[in-house]
């Protein structure tokens, strides 16, 4: 017998409790009219919440997509103790953040990918005058998390003169290939 509301015969819970136990056991499908604004935003882009822990129950990820209009600067934000995956659907934007000496400039393509690591201030942007940029993200959290600020910076050294810990991965930001034939 098959149910949509995801009838397992050795699922012996209260109505209450199988709702909840039952976004644990099941595949689940957001469609693209599906996805919500209702998240965290930053001026200059429109994000919108696909996989939430609002929307399917998720308790480690957050995935959606966030639109950047032309000739746009978002402001300058971090995304907490959070990763963050992005993978460039359509357009050219551009990904910016301090290195200690001054802003670093990502140029990006579709099929690329970025990864932010946590608390790293960064801003996007698109300087394609008549078309957006479309990308696709995916965060270690279960909710989007963003925090604006004034202005971009290079997070501290440790006292010890290490770096912070989640800085010492290796990221898209230190080997960047030309666009092309994708050579380093």
């Amino acid at each position: 017998m098959s149910s949509a509301e995801g009838f397992h015969p050795d699922l012996m819970t209260t109505e209450t409790q199988h709702t909840i136990a039952s976004s644990r056991v099941r595949v689940h499908h957001v469609t693209a009219c599906d996805i919500s604004a209702e998240t965290a935003q930053t001026v200059g882009m429109r994000r919108f919440a696909a996989i939430s822990g609002s929307s399917v129950g998720s308790q480690n990820v957050w995935m959606g997509e966030t639109y950047v209009s032309p000739e746009t600067v978002s402001d300058n934000h971090h995304h907490g103790e959070s990763e963050t995956a992005i993978f460039v659907r359509s357009g050219n934007p551009e990904f910016v953040f301090h290195d200690g000496h001054g802003e670093v400039r990502i140029a990006t393509a579709p099929g690329d990918y970025v990864f932010v690591p946590p608390f790293v201030p960064h801003r996007e942007e698109n300087p394609d005058p008549r078309n957006p940029a479309v990308i696709v993200i995916a965060r270690s959290t279960q909710e989007a998390i963003v925090v604006n600020l004034p202005a971009l910076y290079a997070l501290p050294e440790t006292p010890a003169g290490a770096i912070l810990p989640s800085l010492t991965r290796r990221s898209p930001f230190d080997d960047h290939r030309v666009r092309g034939d994708c050579a380093q």
